[in-house]
């Protein structure tokens, strides 16, 4: 088994930077990379995505909440359905080249075709005739199928978070690593997402300038440009993700003792169906309590993020310069990330513990939902007595704020959140992982957001996006609710299992000493045996 940190084995600051050890280099620091590459990809689509739909022509941030309750969750149900079929076929790893290859294929197909071709693929003279005559609050809805390729980039960007980081990357991390062992190192997985955040921003910023001005395509428009520079570092990235995953497997994985991996990446023997995914995570509490948390979190974001990327989109409406613009967000929110994962995430979870650890995120949340939409209900009273002293106007103001929201929010997730998240999966069965893991993170992060988008359906229907801000702000404040109630009765529960894991383990070494002690001693008497004979 892997060596468990001992804070004598460490210096001070090796243990609060670097607790690892040499034997376990060779396994953590590839594991890193590959969650840094794959990170590194979900920063930079998540910035183009919201820059092609949001600015595309008769859309708005409006158009978010019909995309991901009507496109994203009907494909993340597609997505998943795929993931259980192929692995009642295959093991673990061949999933993994099979989903990154899917991904590959479309963002080439993308590049290629669909982009290139949009104005001939787009329905815009239908939808303009549709939109004539249905109510404005279905204006999104419109705007989704007018520009349908847009929607199913949108679509795929989204699920390369929900997929390839959630459910592949997490699940073989899961698989590999034992309950101790994710204490230290995933705090440093943190680290490695966040630093592949501050770089994919980098690189948005850079792909904005270099298309502005024209330097690579002069017969391009700038946005196109950007498009097919951000696809093309996509593209190589799945590559390199998936030849140092093929390298980590046999040259790491495949040596060690089979003690040493929870499942070793076999085939799974329990065959797993849709039903059955969600037949396991009814039967137990314990996955419900996980369930409530990644449903009320995706809520909270996405709810959230509707208003603050619609006021984004006031100031910059020019797709390039929103791009940018979230490039520059993207740098600032894991830069704060890095600095959480480097000085708290793994020391927090080793001294505090889980509960108190996963109680911070829907804290920082709370602290900064309420500041963010005090601010943008009361923006007029607000902002006379505190704009001046800054320089702004209110409208900039409340921008702020949104976009501080948004950072402290993220950058919280990509910390604690999901470090404290995925250790719950670790002292499950290999069934009970597999199945809940499938139904919760390829599904229901998907019906979290889906369930704010059905609420933006319904307030959209009665007042104009600008005025949902405090109906939006109620909800927030319930659902934050709801997942403090599901950490505080999980922690419990994780405890627990933890408690009995180790229990278990101990006992199975104390055995396995006690048979060594005995084979050794009979071959001491056997030789002792063979030493009177010879006498």
């Amino acid at each position: 088994m892997s060596q468990t940190a001992n804070p004598q084995e460490f210096s001070r600051l090796r243990s609060f930077f670097w607790p690892v050890h040499m034997t376990e280099l060779k396994k953590v620091l590839p594991m890193i990379l590959i969650f840094f590459l794959i990170c590194f990809n979900y920063n930079i689509l998540r910035s183009a995505k919201d820059a092609l739909v949001v600015t595309a022509k008769n859309s708005d941030a409006g158009v978010l909440p019909f995309i991901k309750i009507w496109a994203l969750l009907p494909m993340a149900l597609i997505m998943t359905v795929i993931f259980t079929r192929l692995g009642n076929r295959y093991k673990k790893e061949t999933i993994f080249y099979w989903m990154v290859s899917i991904f590959i294929g479309f963002f080439v197909l993308f590049t290629t075709v669909l982009y290139p071709l949009r104005d001939v693929l787009h329905p815009t003279e239908f939808a303009d005739s549709v939109a004539a005559f249905l109510p404005k609050g279905l204006m999104g809805f419109v705007a989704m199928f007018r520009n349908w390729t847009y929607t199913l980039f949108y679509v795929m960007c989204e699920l390369w978070g929900s997929i390839m980081l959630q459910l592949l990357f997490w699940g073989f991390a899961n698989d590999v690593i034992t309950v101790k062992e994710a204490k230290r190192f995933y705090g440093l997985f943190g680290v490695g997402a966040n630093f592949s955040g501050i770089f994919a921003g980098q690189a948005s910023i850079m792909i904005s300038a270099i298309a502005s001005k024209k330097l690579l395509f002069t017969n391009m428009e700038s946005w196109t440009q950007s498009i097919v520079m951000v696809n093309i570092a996509v593209v190589i990235v799945g590559f390199a993700i998936m030849a140092i995953f093929r390298w980590l497997n046999t040259q790491v994985i495949a040596k060690e003792p089979a003690a040493d991996v929870v499942s070793k990446f076999k085939k799974p023997k329990v065959k797993m169906s849709m039903r059955e995914n969600f037949a396991t995570l009814k039967r137990s509490k314990y996955l419900m309590f996980i369930a409530i948390i990644v449903l009320a979190y995706n809520l909270v974001i996405h709810l959230t993020e509707v208003v603050w990327k619609n006021q984004v989109n006031q100031v910059y409406q020019d797709p390039v310069l929103y791009n940018s613009y979230m490039g520059k967000v993207s740098i600032i929110t894991n830069i704060v990330a890095t600095l959480i994962a480097l000085f708290i995430t793994s020391n927090v979870i080793r001294k505090a513990g889980w509960t108190k650890s996963a109680m911070i995120t829907p804290a920082v949340l709370l602290i900064t939902t309420i500041g963010f939409f005090s601010f943008l209900v009361f923006r007029n009273s607000l902002g006379m007595f505190v704009a001046p002293f800054l320089g702004m106007t209110p409208f900039t103001l409340a921008l702020f704020f949104g976009t501080s929201q948004n950072c402290m929010s993220r950058a919280s997730k990509y910390t604690l959140y999901d470090a404290t998240k995925e250790m719950t999966f670790i002292p499950l069965t290999p069934e009970e992982k597999m199945k809940g893991k499938a139904a919760i993170d390829g599904v229901g992060s998907r019906l979290g957001k889906s369930g704010g988008a059905l609420i933006y359906h319904v307030l959209l229907l009665l007042v104009p996006l600008a005025g949902v801000a405090p109906y939006v702000g109620v909800l927030l404040l319930i659902a934050i609710g709801a997942w403090m109630l599901s950490v505080k009765a999980l922690g419990k529960r994780f405890e627990t299992q933890t408690a009995l894991g180790e229990s278990m383990e101990k006992a199975k070494d104390l055995k396995e000493a006690a048979e060594l002690k005995e084979v050794l001693k009979e071959e001491e008497e056997a030789k002792e045996e063979e030493l009177a004979t010879i006498r």
